[in-house]
């Protein structure tokens, strides 16, 4: 009678179910968070599309080729206003482009005092 062995071997194969329900949970936490994030972002962008005319998100859509973090802080502040209801009627491609510069102007004013 070998105990020693077949302890061994069950305590291995405890070893592998184990970790094969942890690599399971990893993986279904990492499909959660990956679908929260289209979620997420798909309810950005439905918000930017009331927020924004056609023109105006195609204005967005070519900046962000270039400076996409300028875009994303501009975004952010449009949902933040569609959110809390100071946005009564879509923005321009105009409003956007004087956001932009305000934004763009706002980021290397802190930049020249730091």
């Amino acid at each position: 009678m070998d105990l020693p062995a077949d302890d061994s071997e069950i305590e291995e194969i405890k070893r592998r179910k184990l970790a094969e329900l942890q690599r399971r949970q990893m993986e279904l936490a990492r499909i959660q968070e990956e679908r929260e994030r289209e979620l997420l972002e798909a309810r950005r962008q439905q918000i930017l599309r009331s927020a924004l005319t056609p023109e105006a998100r195609a204005r967005l859509e070519a900046v962000k080729m270039i400076k996409p973090e300028l875009v994303t802080a501009v975004e952010d502040q449009i949902i933040q206003l569609a959110l809390s209801g100071r946005i009564n009627s879509p923005l321009t491609e105009e409003q956007i482009k004087a956001l932009l510069r305000a934004f763009q102007s706002e980021r290397e004013t802190r930049i020249i005092r730091r």
